[in-house]
């Protein structure tokens, strides 16, 4: 609607050793006309992260609630966090796991309290956490839906035309949207939790979001089978028969579109995703592996069924990189843009 304020995103700003600070610099130094960012970190490393790389930024502490200033280039806002420890580019600290995990609380709190329509996350180290004493730590994901008393959330990818082509900041790309049904696993336990509870819960998660934030009326999802050959009728293995096929037929007589199972080496060519509005992956190098190929530095991360927005961009810390300014803006652009339409899309179904 014209007149309408851009909506605020907390961006919090990741693993202290990496390149998520000096991101978040290199966002605020260029428009960004689709929403106002508000980074969550400690503004000392902010500093020091511009002037490392030669940014120069304007940075204004505030608290959640205050005034924002008028959105121009170089400024770029802060809800402080203050680290534990020093902090130096490629050095992992464990004492700042803590410091990590507050800017994650504090951009959830701003979300639910108003203050923030949405939150953008950057990438965060896992092993530095469970490192530091965060026994089960398993990613943002499993932090998110637990912070927010959810009994289950969805990874979904997508890249940066599954929204929108065009709308400004974004650049060219195919849509291609992959969720999993299983997130942060080893291998050896994933065939352990597809369930055929929790492939219903997760499917009618997707189904209700893609509605929701995404705009699409009758969403068609494609599912993947777990074995080679999606099983070979039982012959490599039976999840299929006795899983999977129950739980989606149960889901196609309420009314969902589910293709499938289907085998993956064969589901990701486009005469079979000619149509799909998303395919949902057993695991998660089942499907991430062939989206990052199709847009790796163009796509985000997404975590659908929780009560708030919250996107993330589709790279780990980089700590080879950080310090240096050559870190790709270009995932961090869409996953705002994402977390700004989403945003507006879920304000005119529900507020947040």
């Amino acid at each position: 609607m014209a007149g309408t304020p851009s909506p605020v995103l907390a961006l919090t700003t990741g693993e202290p050793a990496g390149i998520g600070p000096e991101l978040a610099v290199m966002l605020a130094t260029r428009a960004v006309p689709v929403a106002r960012v508000v980074a969550v970190g400690d503004p000392a490393l902010l500093a020091e992260r511009a002037a490392l790389i030669g940014r120069d930024i304007d940075l204004v502490e505030l608290a959640a609630g205050d005034a924002l200033p008028a959105p121009r280039p170089g400024v770029l806002p802060v809800w402080p966090v203050t680290l534990r420890a020093p902090s130096r580019p490629g050095v992992l600290e464990p004492a700042n796991a803590a410091y990590v995990l507050e800017t994650l609380d504090v951009a959830i709190r701003a979300c639910r309290e108003g203050h923030a329509a949405g939150m953008v996350t950057a990438p965060l180290h896992k092993g530095v956490i469970l490192d530091a004493g965060h026994a089960g730590f398993s990613g943002h994901t499993e932090y998110l839906r637990d912070a927010c008393g959810v009994d289950e959330v969805v990874m979904l990818l997508a890249t940066d035309s599954a929204l929108h082509a065009g709308q400004p900041g974004w650049r060219g790309g195919s849509a291609l949207r992959v969720a999993l049904a299983t997130t942060h696993l080893p291998l050896r336990e994933v065939s352990d939790a597809i369930t055929g509870p929790r492939l219903t819960r997760i499917l009618r998660i997707l189904d209700a979001d893609l509605r929701r934030w995404f705009g699409i009326e009758a969403p068609r999802i494609a599912v993947c089978g777990l074995n080679p050959h999606a099983g070979e009728g039982g012959h490599l293995g039976r999840e299929e028969l006795d899983v999977i096929i129950p739980a989606l037929e149960a889901l196609r007589a309420e009314g969902l579109a589910l293709d499938g199972p289907l085998p993956a080496d064969t589901l990701f060519t486009p005469r079979h995703l000619e149509g799909v509005d998303a395919v949902l992956a057993m695991y998660h190098d089942q499907g991430l592996p062939v989206l990052k190929y199709a847009g790796f530095g163009r796509a985000a991360n997404i975590t659908l069924g929780l009560p708030l927005v919250r996107t993330s961009v589709d790279h780990g810390t980089a700590l080879d990189l950080a310090g240096r300014g050559s870190a790709d803006l270009g995932s961090l652009v869409v996953a705002v843009a994402l977390a700004a339409d989403m945003a507006r899309r879920g304000a005119e179904v529900a507020p947040i």
